[in-house]
């Protein structure tokens, strides 16, 4: 006990007799009477040498193995005894002995008469180890014999917390507190525990000790009892634990969850209780940076500069991916590496829940505009993206939203229905390789722009996506229509436009019709993304969810028909642009129409003109555009040199051309000011 004052006779008497008990030949015989038939089954402790006084130490090893109940009783009393002190666990000593001195573990309490003190030693190697892979270039490295030890100590000790020494007695105030209830064995108080790290009735002292054999399970799966237990057919199944890959490689939490992950995206079968212990430790390194050695060694300056203080529950981690998106400051590539790689490793996209941050910021939005959709279904994501800037959005929610999904959307695997819909597609026509896998040719940025490229394709053009591939394709473009930073082609191609021309445009849809507005003066690659969206946005308006959402009165009483049947035609705009001075017309529909007739023009010019009309721009390249269609009938060509999709816009246009004054730019300019003076106050 603890509290007791021993004598330090006493305290020696019974140092020699656990000493003799775990180690003299002469207490072998008890263990080899009790554990008679286990032995036989133990290739291991079957070839133990008689007398050595190493069977209890390799029946110790094997405990999990063991199913005979009385044997299991008696090493499990065995153990405890052995995991009392360090100097008992056979083999810890030698393995590390040189680490102890060098990293000064061996006086953590000079002077002190704690019998217990000796957990310490081991909690002084662990933090040895964990800080390590904390730094680039670490000034004191422990040995490689001394890592496994320390490992195989947490391993042993992950079914029962009493067996890891430091930790048990930095809880035991915390384990009365938030676990009373929960039984000790299999791992459980630890969950408990974890699961009430960041409560803030939770001692400092229980949290670092957490926190430490997190960081301990981050670099060997093993050290959680539960996960290892759980997961170990299915590691076995889709050989996630193959031999020839390096120990420290294969053991690490990220590589088993990232093999695993990729089995449940193949839709291969993996266990519900794997998948349950999965969810909890991608849920637990999204909760704490600390866990994920990279994000410490890649954004230390980031998190010192813009984040320091917000340690707990996610909040650090969105507090990068709003740096990363621009809104506070700059962020080394390593950093946004890093974020980006801890994103595909817990998969947030496949269950909003991992994300504490999110969940909170979330929950009153998910329980009046979600409530249809089950807890944890990857459609949630979705259905808070569709209500983005509706009244039911709250504004904390808004911004964990479009932090996440800034990382989402750079990579298409992880939008969990996407890639279930489109593997295929992406297979077949982008060359991808599996989930866990990437590919220097089809970097995972680059594969939804290969899969939009196919996605309006005609059939006489051949290789088109999957009718449900398709549909997903045009989801996410409505989602990126929302924010520019979400369509990372855009935000790389025009961030000096956007910085030139849109810095003061910064409400919602503000951005992409201010570079549509400045649709001349962007730079060509720019100027052919914007061209390309407002295209697609002719053709599909549904892509402009803004826009629709000003013009649904309309449509339900003037368009219905189109906007139930239409397919990538563009009849729904034309249907807007032929009611848009309907009574029943509102002014945000008005103006959105109308500047994307203003925009449709434009672009017009800059897709056609080069080819047949290099003398003429604006008005002119519609009249131009017409007699070059004109011509083309009237003498029965064969084929057209202007495109169905032009000569349909074209009819359009001509419609237009007299309906409002600001869609004949040079009349309009030359009558600038005249406007002004005469005709204010009468409409465009």
């Amino acid at each position: 006990q603890p509290d007791n004052e021993i004598s330090s006779d006493c305290n020696h008497l019974l140092w020699n007799y656990k000493l003799n008990l775990t180690t003299d030949p002469k207490f072998e015989s008890v263990a080899r009477e009790v554990c008679k038939s286990t032995i036989a089954e133990i290739k291991e402790c079957a070839d133990e040498p008689v007398g050595k006084g190493f069977l209890v130490s390799c029946l110790v090893d094997h405990r999990g193995n063991i199913t005979e109940y009385q044997c299991h009783q008696y090493i499990t009393k065995m153990t405890a005894i052995i995991f009392s002190d360090y100097r008992l666990i056979c083999g810890f000593m030698d393995d590390c002995k040189a680490d102890i001195n060098l990293l000064k573990c061996g006086s953590i309490r000079p002077g002190e008469k704690d019998a217990h003190s000796q957990g310490e030693v081991v909690a002084c190697l662990e933090k040895g180890l964990v800080k390590e892979a904390e730094e680039t270039d670490p000034r004191i490295q422990v040995s490689d014999q001394c890592k496994k030890a320390i490992l195989r100590v947490a391993e042993l000790s992950s079914d029962d917390f009493h067996l890891d020494r430091h930790l048990y007695f930095a809880c035991r105030d915390d384990r009365e507190r938030f676990c009373e209830n929960t039984q000790a064995g299999e791992g459980r108080v630890y969950k408990c525990l974890f699961n009430h790290k960041f409560e803030e009735s939770m001692s400092e002292k229980c949290r670092d000790a957490l926190t430490t054999r997190q960081k301990l399970i981050a670099q060997d799966y093993k050290v959680s009892y539960s996960l290892a237990k759980s997961c170990k057919s299915d590691l076995k199944k889709y050989r996630c634990n193959v031999e020839n890959l390096p120990r420290s490689r294969e053991a690490r939490l990220s590589y088993l969850l990232m093999c695993l992950e990729s089995a449940v995206h193949r839709g291969r079968q993996v266990s519900s209780e794997c998948q349950g212990e999965m969810l909890d430790y991608r849920r637990m390194l999204m909760e704490d940076f600390s866990l994920s050695p990279e994000i410490i060694l890649s954004c230390r300056g980031e998190i010192e500069h813009h984040c320091s203080g917000l340690h707990r529950k996610g909040r650090t981690l969105h507090c990068l991916m709003k740096v990363v998106r621009g809104e506070k400051g700059n962020v080394g590539l390593n950093c946004q590496q890093a974020l980006q790689t801890l994103i595909q490793e817990t998969d947030p996209g496949a269950d909003y829940r991992i994300d504490r941050a999110l969940n909170e910021a979330c929950e009153s939005v998910i329980q009046t505009a979600c409530k249809h959709i089950r807890s944890g279904d990857p459609m949630i994501l979705s259905c808070l993206m569709e209500h983005l800037y509706t009244e039911k959005m709250v504004e904390d929610c808004e911004h964990r939203l479009l932090e996440l999904q800034y990382f989402i959307s750079r990579d298409w695997k992880l939008d969990t229905v996407l890639y279930r819909k489109c593997q295929g597609d992406a297979s077949r026509l982008c060359h991808t390789h599996g989930w866990n896998e990437t590919s220097e040719l089809m970097p995972p940025g680059a594969v939804f722009s290969c899969l939009y490229r196919h996605a309006y394709r005609t059939e006489e053009q051949g290789r088109r996506l999957s009718r449900e591939c398709r549909a997903e394709v045009q989801r996410i473009l409505h989602q990126r229509a929302m924010d520019v930073k979400l369509d990372p082609a855009l935000q790389d191609k025009c961030m000096i436009d956007l910085g030139k021309w849109c810095s003061e445009k910064t409400e919602t849809g503000q951005e992409l019709e201010c570079l549509q507005d400045h649709l001349d003066d962007l730079v060509s690659e720019c100027r052919d993304i914007v061209g390309n969206l407002t295209e697609l946005e002719s053709e599909d308006i549904q892509i402009e969810a803004l826009l629709m959402r000003a013009c649904e009165p309309i449509i339900q009483t003037f368009c219905h028909e189109v906007a139930d049947n239409q397919i990538d035609s563009g009849d729904l705009m034309e249907c807007l642009i032929q009611n848009k001075h309907q009574k029943e017309m509102n002014e945000k529909c008005a103006i959105g129409v109308t500047h994307f007739q203003l925009v449709s023009s434009a672009l017009l010019c800059y897709q056609w003109m080069p080819v047949l009309c290099f003398l003429f721009c604006r008005v002119d390249v519609v009249i131009c555009l017409s007699t070059t269609v004109r011509n083309d009938t009237l003498q029965d060509a064969k084929e057209h040199r202007v495109s169905l999709k032009c000569r349909k816009q074209l009819r359009v246009e001509e419609l237009e051309m007299t309906e409002d004054i600001r869609l004949e730019p040079e009349l309009y300019e030359a009558c600038k000011s005249d406007i002004k003076n005469y005709c204010q106050n009468v409409p465009y």
